[in-house]
């Protein structure tokens, strides 16, 4: 493929295709273009930036020696995945990245062929990769699967059980360790990667094949010895890792910035391996983009900025986020009680235990992306008194909810959950919805469940939760910044089960559960000027219920709205169980359940997404109208 001098090789890209035309001299000048473009696109949108600025040679190596997409490609979390986007057709809308109707942040089956699968958890290429690898065999493919998990996401359990089950396999599969943060072995430069190329070309892997087909004939005993040591011998000059026995030929530890490096590399693994290889690559995450090298976090995720300066847009607040407001009441109720510990799976800035972790760096514990270990630990920790904190985000504590139910219900060990960024997210979208977590929370006998309605009422069940020791109990609280109520000095301890009434009123009866009582409070006002005297309550807890509060609000009421931020089967679902229980539903009563729709929901700003759903003040007061066979068009006009 041919260019102008002066046109951009990136110009010439549109599909991996293209770039495999290219010679491999080139390649560095792609990857070059591609990083600037990649920085341009995320000052626009916002984003995971320094993931993706640490693969741009190995996401240009890759596509250039893989005929993706018949050779499946499978970036682990996603957050790396934007070079991969601009070089997979997809470069015409990289900046409605993260928009409405825009790209989505990870990668996704239903966006382009050349995304194989979908993610946004981390830990899974892997074992995606492996079911590909299998599924190939068995039709009696030959195309290459490769899997790349970066060295945080090989903390997770699920990594290790894929490679143990791949190994056990003898599966022909390509795992790309990109190492972006601690090294396991440094590379050693030049000499480290003749010795990578060297360990992969065809002349070892046929002497290592030949030299176990001559032990064989010697016996079982004498073969083991020999295969062990060549592969220890091996290990001297190789690195050899733990991944050997788990049936693994590894290679490296290679420089992921140097596609001379690189390319041979992967040549020599597509064309020579016939079994579970692993490639340790070393990369910087923020590379190339100063402000993201010199930054504690390596520009992770950032809004938007100035491409000179690397200053980022914030936009002002006027009250402070609900991860603070949680961490700064931990910290407090932890100087009263040092059986406090805080315990979170490799999201202490995230969840705010970073705050906590400066005031007792003793007291917490950061287990890795391992959210099963982390809720089992804390239960651990319970049975011998403490009082731990599993700050997890709700779509991460989905990962753990059979050591939930059985290590924690089951015992009735009081563990405490906070979880953070319940229900939407904006531009995360549906694989980091907090949606589920009421629904299988409150199915748990002897769960306490409550949701914050605002940051008053956060900083009081973080007492709450610290002061209850007779089982398990959670709290949800959404992405962003409070509403800008005033806030106590310390919080209250909460009266298990017991909701609070903020307005009064004899004709409608709204009952928030969350995060959505400012929007209930907005739809009363209105509803009142329409003639309709409308209560408002604050549920508090969806477990247990506050049976007292919902039995007078079902008999003084004609319409009664449930609304909660949260999918089917939650807060509504248990009040609707309970009224049909007591006989409340036989006498006319009009109720209504506002839920999140029965579907995954789109990333959007978030204003857009509760409009929608229509948890919104003009939603609720259409359902409302709608219960009462009326128009709200006709009631304002």
């Amino acid at each position: 493929m041919s260019s102008r001098p002066d046109t951009p090789l990136l110009d010439t890209i549109r599909v991996p295709a293209d770039l495999r035309r290219l010679d491999e001299a080139q390649l560095p000048q792609v990857a070059d273009e591609l990083r600037a473009e990649l920085i341009d696109a995320v000052s626009v949108t916002g984003g995971h930036l320094g993931a993706g600025l640490g693969v741009v040679e190995l996401t240009v190596a890759l596509h250039h020696v893989f005929d993706t997409p018949a050779d499946r490609l499978i970036w682990d979390v996603g957050h790396q995945a934007y070079p991969h986007k601009i070089l997979t057709g997809r470069r015409d809308r990289i900046r409605t990245l993260r928009q409405e109707y825009g790209l989505s942040g990870f990668t996704r089956r239903g966006e382009s062929e050349y995304d194989p699968f979908g993610a946004a958890h981390s830990s899974t290429s892997i074992s995606a990769g492996l079911g590909m690898a299998v599924a190939r065999d068995l039709e009696g493919g030959a195309n290459n699967v490769i899997a790349v998990i970066g060295d945080g996401a090989m903390s997770a359990g699920m990594a290790f059980e894929a490679l143990n089950n791949a190994g056990a396999l003898d599966a022909r599969l390509i795992v790309i360790l990109n190492d972006n943060d601690m090294s396991i072995a440094p590379p050693t430069g030049a000499m480290s990667a003749y010795l990578a190329r060297l360990a992969s070309g065809k002349t070892y892997l046929g002497l290592r094949d030949f030299g176990k087909k001559i032990a064989s004939r010697l016996g079982e005993r004498m073969e083991t010895a020999i295969t062990r040591a060549v592969e220890h011998a091996r290990g001297y000059v190789t690195g050899g890792t733990l991944f050997e026995e788990l049936g693994f030929f590894h290679i490296g530890p290679i420089d992921g910035h140097n596609l001379e490096h690189l390319v041979p590399v992967l040549k020599n693994v597509r064309d020579n391996c016939d079994g579970p290889v692993l490639i340790h690559v070393v990369t910087q995450k923020g590379k190339g983009y100063a402000p993201a090298e010199a930054a504690s976090d390596k520009y992770h995720g950032v809004n938007k900025f100035d491409v000179i300066t690397g200053a980022q847009a914030s936009a002002p607040a006027n009250a402070p986020s609900y991860t603070k407001v949680f961490a700064e009441s931990l910290v407090q109720e932890a100087r009263e009680d040092d059986r406090i510990v805080a315990v979170t799976a490799a999201m202490p800035s995230g969840t705010g235990l970073d705050l906590f972790g400066q005031a007792f760096p003793k007291r917490i514990f950061d287990v890795g992306i391992a959210e099963q270990h982390a809720v089992t630990f804390a239960a651990g920790m319970a049975t011998e008194g403490y009082k731990p904190f599993a700050a997890i985000y709700s779509t991460f504590l989905q990962r753990a909810y059979d050591q939930v139910v059985h290590d924690v219900a089951i015992q009735k060990l009081p563990v405490r959950f906070p979880i953070d960024r319940a229900g939407f997210v904006g531009a995360d979208g549906p694989t980091h919805c907090g949606a589920f977590d009421t629904t299988f929370l409150a199915a748990l006998p002897d769960f306490v469940v409550m949701a914050a309605a605002d940051e008053a009422e956060l900083r009081h069940m973080v007492r709450t939760a610290a002061a209850y020791d007779e089982g398990p109990i959670s709290f949800r609280y959404p992405r962003g910044n409070g509403v800008g109520v005033d806030m106590p000095e310390r919080g209250s301890v909460l009266e298990i089960g017991r909701g609070r009434v903020l307005r009064e009123g004899t004709k409608v009866a709204l009952l928030s559960f969350g995060t959505r009582l400012a929007d209930c409070l907005l739809a009363a006002e209105e509803l009142g000027a329409a003639g309709l005297p409308t209560t408002v309550a604050d549920a508090r807890f969806a477990k247990p219920l506050d049976e007292a509060l919902i039995r007078r609000l079902a008999r003084e009421h004609e319409v009664l709205v449930t609304v909660e931020e949260g999918s089917v089967g939650g807060f509504g679902s248990h009040v609707l169980h309970f009224l049909a229980g007591q006989g409340l539903l036989d006498h006319g009563l009009k109720i209504r359940t506002l839920a999140l729709p029965d579907e995954f929901t789109e990333h959007a700003k978030p204003e857009a997404m509760y409009a929608r759903a229509g948890l919104d003040s003009a939603g609720i007061v259409r359902t409302v109208f709608a219960a009462l066979g009326r128009s709200a068009q006709a009631a304002r006009a």
